[in-house]
């Protein structure tokens, strides 16, 4: 609004001034009195006005400035607010209002130019160069809606990836958490029972148990610590686990698990997290579908892909969790190979279960 008001004032001030110097060059106009003065006003004013009133802004200034040019007043500096107004009215979208308004205008001048002054020729000449101006500033107007629309389409698109940013962080929290929850207190609670088992017929054998989840409690709020960190500002974002963490992971799962790795290279982190959560999803769900059963993991390291497998042969007691499930582990896995371009097969093998993910891994560079 500052601006605005500035530039109101220094266009009434050049307006003002500037026509009555401009009448020593044109004796044959009238000189500038009261009237003129309060015409010359018009346009300094309805600048300050254009905010709220644009269209009525632009017609007040063309009236006052072709009352101006009828009465006989000087010509030139009077036509510096209907420029300035043509301009804004353009530039900020209102086309055509802005070159209606100009074609009336033009019209205007050819009839003034024709029968109202007493030199036809000349007005003609003026109505000329008028229409030339008239036309560059639509056209520097049309330009600046361009580029100011083109600024704003990019502050859109920048907003809405950093909505889809946002979004996808939230969605990878929330698979963050479930992981980690579901993997740990269904640890938890498997331990759990088989330490309310053991304590009344064999004290002794309740400590692993008791251990196991007092290790998987820590754990799961080291995890949770660790995820929910990258809600603060200047927190690392860096994966919460990762392949070196898979032999942890089986010493805590309490079950008969077997370990192959074949072969070895740096992973990129997005794939260390995925390829950790799916090992440990398929824990989770063999610790709740198949308890005392065997459980087999194998990471393969191929040139183009990390081949992850883990398959069990089937349950040897109950299982006490089959029922408590979320259903979200083996979509939550496939979506997590998925998003990396991979595949995740999940599916009965004779008595037991078997989960294999392939995550496509980048070229090895020497």
């Amino acid at each position: 609004m500052r601006k605005t008001a500035y530039l109101a004032l220094v266009v009434a001030v050049f307006q003002v001034i500037a026509s009555h110097g401009a009448h020593a060059g044109q004796l044959d106009r009238l000189r500038v009195d009261s009237l003129g003065t309060v015409l010359l006003l018009v346009g300094p004013v309805a600048i300050l006005a254009t905010r709220r009133f644009p269209i009525t802004s632009l017609a007040a200034t063309l009236v006052a400035t072709c009352v101006f040019m009828t009465l006989g007043y000087p010509y030139g500096p009077v036509f510096l607010s209907p420029v300035i107004l043509l301009f804004k009215t353009v530039a900020e979208g209102r086309r055509k209002v802005a070159w209606i308004a100009s074609a009336i205008t033009a019209a205007y001048f050819l009839v003034y130019s024709t029968w109202l002054v007493d030199r036809p020729a000349a007005g003609a000449w003026h109505v000329l160069a008028i229409v030339a101006v008239m036309l560059l500033i639509l056209a520097a107007g049309e330009v600046a809606r361009f580029r100011r629309e083109g600024r704003a389409e990019h502050a859109r698109v920048a907003e809405e990836e950093s909505r889809r940013q946002a979004s996808e962080e939230r969605l990878t929290m929330a698979q963050e958490l479930h992981d980690v929850l579901a993997h740990n207190i269904s640890l938890i609670h498997v331990q759990a029972s088989t330490a309310l088992h053991l304590l009344d017929d064999d004290p002794s054998q309740a400590r692993p148990a008791l251990t196991t989840i007092k290790a998987a409690s820590k754990e799961v709020l080291g995890e949770l610590r660790s995820v929910l960190n990258v809600l603060r500002d200047g927190a690392p974002r860096s994966p919460t686990a990762g392949l070196d963490r898979v032999g942890e992971l089986i010493e805590r799962s309490g079950m008969d698990v077997s370990l192959r790795q074949v072969g070895s290279r740096p992973l990129p982190s997005q794939v260390e997290r995925a390829a950790y959560r799916i090992v440990q999803e398929s824990l989770t769900n063999a610790a709740r579908h198949a308890p005392g059963a065997k459980v087999n993991v194998r990471l393969e390291y191929l040139p183009a892909e990390l081949v992850i497998t883990v398959d069990d042969t089937g349950p040897t007691t109950p299982a006490v969790l089959s029922e408590e499930g979320s259903g979200n582990g083996i979509p939550g896995m496939r979506e997590r190979a998925s998003a990396l371009g991979g595949t995740l097969v999940a599916g009965p093998t004779g008595t037991g279960f078997q989960v294999e993910a392939r995550l496509p891994l980048p070229e090895e560079t020497e």
